[in-house]
């Protein structure tokens, strides 16, 4: 009795500790986005220019993230991560020190490759947590990422605010994001391959499970990509607001992803994935209609909280559904999350192209329509639901694939 709860409490840990580097990768995002400003003047970019560099955060990770699962393969979960989230927590330095477009853009492509690779392993081991709890723990995880994501911005921004030389704020904050992390990581499950367990190749094509949850996950990584780069511009060009409203508007669309996802769990564990994402779906095409349709700013407010709360634990499931859907979850996840981070990469320019073809109001009854789909496809993430074990019963034991 002793031995399994002993296991119990080593799974518990390591939920913790997997929390923990979701919201150090988070942190990470959210101290680049802010100094991005910063980054374009110091490299003497155009707006344009800028946009071409930052599509190689995207390139890297979508090239590197299969190989993820060969790293954990030959290294171990445990090994893989700390190495992985270390990687990347340093990448933060490097485009502040970009001094021209060309050096920018290798940087950002390691900065991304190094994101891409540890956010397949910490989802990884984040499915196989869940597995052995028995119940839904993703979406917390990724709303960890999100308070994460919130801590590291509120600090980039007071540097910003400050005055703060981009290379020393990256600096002592990559410092202590490689500290944390790293230390985080003792915690997780070592988790090692079988004897006559064949290594994963390094680069395939995602399977067909991948392909039809990715595209839920397009879905609502499109709506996420859009709102966050394009919520400000809607309230001030089309609703006439001023910049800080503006963006108090894309605070508010951050702030219920997050508390959405951090609360996200107790519902999918309540209903269960596929009618938590139709009912988030409900909820996601309501707020794209009421921006569409909006002509005070309180209106489109709304609508940008509500198409927040609707989309919030959808990529989360769409990790927990690749995770359970084959025998080979870091291959899925890496080709869910291949496919969501194309969605991230092309949803803030096709927003503008449609934008600027028609107008805002257009590219956001896009984003709405797009948002119906995940009511109308959320069947597909019954397998992974159907295959997720039940939650173990006191006095059983806790399944160890450690050798």
């Amino acid at each position: 009795m002793s031995e399994v709860l002993y296991e119990r409490h080593e799974v518990k840990r390591a939920r913790y500790a997997v929390a923990a580097v979701f919201a150090v990768h988070g942190a990470v995002t959210g101290s680049f986005a802010t100094r991005v400003p910063w980054i374009q003047d110091h490299a003497d970019v155009s707006a344009g220019q800028l946009g071409l560099a930052l599509a190689f955060p995207a390139l890297g990770a979508s090239l590197a993230m299969p190989l993820a699962g060969r790293i954990s393969h030959r290294f171990g979960a445990r090994t893989a991560l700390r190495g992985l989230i270390a990687s990347w927590t340093l990448a933060l330095v490097l485009p502040a020190l970009a001094p021209n477009l060309p050096t920018l853009c290798v940087a950002l492509f390691v900065y991304g490759a190094t994101a891409g690779m540890t956010d397949v392993a910490m989802n990884a081991l984040g499915v196989e947590i869940e597995n052995r709890l028995g119940r839904s723990i993703m979406s917390g995880l990724h709303g960890m990422w999100s308070a994460g994501a919130l801590v590291g911005a509120a600090g980039g921004t007071l540097a910003a605010h400050l005055g703060s030389d981009a290379r020393l704020h990256h600096a002592l904050a990559a410092a202590t994001l490689t500290v944390l992390g790293v230390t985080a990581c003792r915690w997780v499950l070592d988790l090692r391959p079988t004897e006559d367990e064949e290594p994963p190749p390094r680069f395939a094509l995602p399977p067909r499970s991948a392909l039809l949850i990715g595209a839920i996950g397009f879905c609502a990584v499109f709506a996420e990509g859009a709102s966050l780069d394009w919520s400000a511009v809607y309230l001030r060009d089309e609703l006439g607001t001023s910049d800080g409203l503006a963006a108090a508007s894309t605070t508010g669309f951050m702030l219920t992803m997050a508390v959405a996802r951090l609360v996200g769990d107790a519902v999918v564990n309540r209903f269960g994935a596929v009618r938590t994402v139709r009912a988030s779906g409900t909820l996601a095409v309501l707020g794209g209609a009421l921006i569409v349709v909006a002509e005070q700013p309180a209106v489109a407010m709304s609508g940008f909280a509500l198409l927040g709360l609707g989309i919030a634990v959808v990529v989360p499931l769409c990790f927990a559904a690749a995770g359970h859907s084959g025998p080979n979850p870091s291959q899925a996840i890496a080709g869910v999350a291949t496919i969501t981070y194309t969605s991230g990469l092309v949803a803030p320019s096709a927003i503008g192209m449609l934008a600027q073809a028609t107008s805002l109001v257009v590219s956001f009854g896009l984003v709405t329509v797009l948002a119906g789909g995940l009511t109308g496809f959320a069947g597909v993430l019954r397998a992974g639901e159907k295959d997720r074990p039940k939650v173990t019963p006191p006095g059983a034991a806790v399944p160890d694939r450690r050798t």
